[in-house]
């Protein structure tokens, strides 16, 4: 205003709203070839069309000069060019969907505004602007300090805050994501699973998740899945959660599920979601429709009596893990398995109170989070897993996500842990750098809930990006963990970051510094 001195701003016709983005299935015809907007668009918030133009107009020279055929040359200048340009769409796609949900980022502080819009597009991260602009990262780190943690507001990575749920305080922002292991006899977890959960717990994550724990032995994948139905799980399961609590501060989750549809398979290396050729067990779902057609069995349509027996399964489950001194529960209404398969318009095709409008697909759901609320101790939290989107036309969209959450939290969930897919073969999901943790923001900036963000986070960078852009409270990680049990603490190794929320075991202490090179 001070600049302005009382005239009027003028707008300069930028049609936000209608950007279009230009995706083909090939880039040539014979000897015509498509570059630049032609043949793909980058949204102008990025500032890169001009930029893939002129690649794209090198790439092709150079390949029609380095290969002996016109059609060769085309082809190596696709397959060149194709994965470069994903890449950039989709930090364009970010880009774009930031701005044109502006609404739910302008009432931050500045600073933190400002950090989360230069990162929108998630190739600018928290290491980048630690490099470009040191003072800058350093005000943003005080004041999420402050404002996360007056306890204790030094400023540190902010990977390394505490996060309290309910009446729980993780050490970290830091979560070993739930991975099935398919390595159980029976549904009892064994040596394996001491070692794999212990050994994670070791690794200096604030929260260590179960695989998905089945709730009776026809809720199974696998029959190698574990599960919370015998006297026998809830003392294997002790000896995992006794060994973690003991020698670390890691805290451990459990997630009780059904498989539904996606029952009675082979373990994941034997062929995933491919039928068990013998010992099957008969499938239930909302609607008798198979995971695949002609391929999976088709499921039994749910009655009410067998919604009540699937219900007290999951008390039942409930109340065992409560014994056995697990710190969280999570229920998993995702990835197509039976509570996600009740959410999805998809996979839910009832015509009864139980189907048809979003209130009737969540009424299920609602009703066996609600019976294990009553269950699970008031002072543990409870999470709820869900699939934000089903990557397919006319299924589970980011706004049902939203309504989704905001009935789980109003029927007793803490956290919502926001998936994606999984729900259906036919789905087309847009991979890539944190590719899921959007749709987690935008139940977080919406509701006000705290979320876990998962998918395709893989570096410490990320997770501090996330964190501190105030995109997720937790950030999940799988298959980095399965690479380095000791993830979390090799990342404060490599940060120098010996603080808080960083506690190595005595015997490990030694180890807590990167070795000398050279």
């Amino acid at each position: 205003a001070d600049v302005l001195g009382g005239h009027r701003l003028l707008p300069n016709n930028s049609h936000w709203q209608r950007f279009t983005t230009v995706r083909n299935r090939t880039w040539r015809h014979g000897n015509i070839v498509l570059l630049g907007d032609a043949a793909h668009t980058a949204h102008f918030s990025i500032g890169s069309g001009t930029k893939l133009a002129m690649e794209d107009a090198l790439a092709l020279t150079a390949c029609l000069r380095e290969n002996p055929t016109v059609e060769t040359a085309l082809a190596a200048y696709e397959d060149e060019r194709r994965p470069v340009v994903a890449g950039v769409q989709r930090a364009a796609q970010a880009s774009l969907e930031w701005f044109e949900g502006i609404h739910r980022h302008v009432d931050a502080d500045p600073h933190a505004f400002a950090f989360d819009l230069l990162t929108r597009s998630r190739r600018v991260t928290y290491d980048n602007l630690r490099m470009r602009d040191p003072g800058f990262v350093a005000r943003v780190d005080e004041i999420f300090a402050r404002e996360e943690n007056p306890a204790d507001p030094t400023p540190r990575p902010p990977m390394f805050h505490p996060f309290r749920l309910g009446g729980l305080e993780l050490d970290n922002r830091v979560v070993v994501s739930a991975m099935d292991m398919y390595s159980s006899i029976d549904g009892t977890p064994g040596d394996f699973h001491l070692v794999h959960l212990g050994g994670k717990a070791l690794g200096g994550a604030g929260l260590v998740m179960t695989e998905m724990v089945c709730v009776s032995p026809e809720a199974r994948i696998t029959p190698g899945c574990a599960g919370m139905y015998r006297p026998e799980h809830e003392e294997a399961w002790r000896r995992v959660i006794d060994f973690a609590h003991t020698h670390s501060r890691a805290r451990i989750g459990v997630q009780l599920g059904h498989a539904g549809r996606k029952g009675a398979t082979r373990l994941m290396w034997e062929g995933i979601d491919r039928p068990l050729p013998e010992g099957g067990w008969p499938l239930v779902a909302p609607s008798p429709l198979p995971y695949r057609e002609g391929v999976n069995q088709v499921p039994r349509a749910l009655d009410r009596a067998a919604m009540d027996g699937i219900r007290d399964d999951f008390v039942a489950a409930a109340r065992a893990a409560d014994r056995a001194g697990f710190d969280l529960l999570e229920l998993h209404c995702a990835h197509g398995y039976l509570l996600s398969s009740f959410l999805s318009p998809i996979t839910n095709h009832r015509d009864d109170a139980y189907g048809g409008d979003l209130t009737g697909r969540l009424r299920y759901p609602v009703e066996v989070l609600s019976a294990i609320r009553e269950a699970w101790p008031e002072h543990k939290p409870l999470s709820v897993r869900i699939s934000a989107t089903d990557w397919v036309e006319d299924g589970t969209t980011a706004e049902d996500a939203v309504e989704i959450s905001r009935a789980l939290v109003a029927a007793g969930a803490d956290v919502i842990d926001v998936s994606t897919g999984q729900v259906t073969p036919d789905e087309s999901p847009a991979f890539g750098r944190s590719y899921q943790v959007p749709f987690a923001e935008r139940i977080r900036r919406e509701l006000g809930v705290p979320v876990i963000a998962v998918g395709a986070i893989s570096s410490h960078d990320d997770v501090n990006s996330t964190i501190l852009a105030g995109r997720a409270d937790l950030c999940a990680l799988g298959r980095p963990h399965l690479y380095d049990p000791h993830w979390t603490l090799h990342a404060a190794a490599e940060r120098d970051y010996s603080g808080p929320g960083a506690t190595w075991p005595t015997p490990f202490r030694a180890g807590s510094r990167r070795p000398p090179t050279g």
